[in-house]
């Protein structure tokens, strides 16, 4: 039962820095041997899965996805959110607490984590909200969440504005040992904006967002990570000055991190005045990367599929955005998956609401633009979905140590491949990446040592 034995794959595992051909074996759900031994431990009859010529690595990790249940099902599930994770390779997901109602109290997360267990294809690690109802007033109960077994808390979609009651919200997460995350945005500069602030805000007539409503907030935790010694992430960073902010706080040991999406290291603030826009924009090799031989992408001007929270930015904020995967200083590649209805999304622009799905594109997306660009190495890249997600959250995840629950994902990092609408799992559609073609794919997702997808 949930036994496999992996022969020849390309085993990557950052958490024990291995990169190397070799064999691995799963025994009743757990990782039994790696390398050379395996194939010795290995009955006649336990199953074999030819690996050549692919990545077998750790069960990839999305720390910040949004499921929708309970309240908001008609545009997702956790059944089909977790379908769409084990399509895009990933074998366990973090669940925001936005719902409906929030996930602010025990019974709620123990709801949610019961759901997970009938109806999950892959493992739901659930986070509580920093505070009640996410209004931003009064503490949630965050010792009686920790019980019912949370693994961090947020106010994601809603960042906590006033500083008190961060500040007393990251002596609480210290104190039960939680990971404390935030949705960096300071309502007061945001105010009603629905993108970037810059030359095409002004020149699309659309309300600008400017940056420094992230950025004061990053530098607000990063100080307040330091005044209370708790660990404090910065989600989805979009910003260039941002990623100054936590390179500079790192360096000094400040206890933060920082995590980005795929479309902040892909896509421009031009996208939104339609595909010409964004190709002349963005410079024709860097669309031939995504598009092959000039051939540009289609779709029209005010496209809310390119409004997100916090929206897509400037070249140059994509280029520190990149620099910062590279370097370190952003730790975590993550989806912020965010599915909407249709009659939702098609509307004027400045009434759709923000958000897309993503985690069927997160992993061929970071491939493309960042593997196959030689900007990351392989290992790197899939430490920022594996092991550092983990650590970060403190989860028992993201490695093929023996004895470590047996979630593996393979990779054809050469698959050549276009997302379709008829190909996702997910119950909305709400994505931009729609008919781009990428490099790199996962091709088969193991939970626990059990198939729970395979491509073909």
């Amino acid at each position: 039962m949930n036994s496999v034995l992996f022969t020849g794959g390309r085993i990557v595992d950052p958490a024990n820095n291995l990169d190397a051909v070799g064999d691995l074996l799963v025994l009743d759900g757990k990782i039994a041997a790696v390398g050379s031994q395996a194939a010795g431990k290995a009955s006649p009859k336990t199953p074999r899965v030819k690996a050549k010529g692919r990545v077998v690595c750790p069960g990839l990790i999305d720390m910040h996805v949004h499921l929708r249940e309970p309240g908001q099902t008609a545009k997702e599930t956790i059944a089909t959110g977790t379908a769409a994770a084990a399509r895009g390779g990933f074998t366990s997901v973090v669940c925001m607490p936005n719902t409906v109602p929030a996930i602010d109290n025990a019974s709620t997360v123990t709801h949610v984590r019961e759901i997970a267990l009938r109806n999950g294809q892959v493992n739901v690690f659930v986070t509580g909200a920093i505070t009640q109802g996410l209004a931003g007033a009064e503490l949630a109960p965050v010792g009686s969440l920790k019980q019912a077994g949370v693994v961090a808390i947020t106010d994601d979609g809603h960042c906590v504005q006033n500083g008190e009651m961060m500040r007393r919200a990251a002596e609480y997460a210290r104190m039960f040992d939680l990971p404390l995350l935030d949705h960096c945005q300071d309502a007061g500069l945001v105010t009603d904006g629905v993108m970037h602030e810059g030359y095409w805000s002004t020149l699309l007539g659309l309300r600008g967002w400017p940056s420094v409503g992230e950025e004061v907030i990053v530098a607000r935790n990063i100080l307040l990570a330091e005044l209370t010694g708790s660990p404090i992430h910065c989600q989805h960073i979009s910003a260039a000055k941002s990623v100054a902010l936590l390179r500079e706080a790192r360096k000094r040991g400040a206890p933060v991190s920082g995590e980005t999406c795929p479309h902040y290291f892909t896509l421009t603030d031009a996208a939104v005045a339609g595909s010409e826009a964004f190709w002349k924009s963005d410079g024709k090799a860097f669309a031939d990367r995504f598009m092959g031989q000039g051939k540009k992408p289609v779709w029209p001007n005010y496209d809310t599929h390119f409004k997100m929270n916090p929206p897509i930015r400037s070249a140059a904020d994509r280029e520190a955005v990149t620099e910062g995967l590279a370097d370190g200083t952003l730790e975590v590649i993550a989806s912020d998956h965010a599915p909407h209805c249709n009659f939702e999304k098609e509307v004027e622009f400045d009434y759709a609401p923000f958000g897309i799905i993503g985690l069927e594109t997160e992993l061929g997306m970071a491939l493309t633009q960042l593997y196959q660009t030689q900007r990351m190495g392989l290992k790197e890249l899939i430490a920022t979905l594996t092991s550092n997600p983990a650590r970060i959250l403190r989860l028992a995840k993201g490695t093929l140590s023996v004895g470590a629950d047996a979630d593996v994902t393979v990779i054809d990092p050469g698959r050549e491949w276009t997302y379709e609408r008829s190909q996702s799992a997910s119950k909305s559609v709400n994505s931009p990446f729609f008919g781009w073609p990428m490099k790199g794919k996962a091709v088969a997702t193991w939970v626990a040592g059990k198939l729970v997808w395979e491509e073909n």
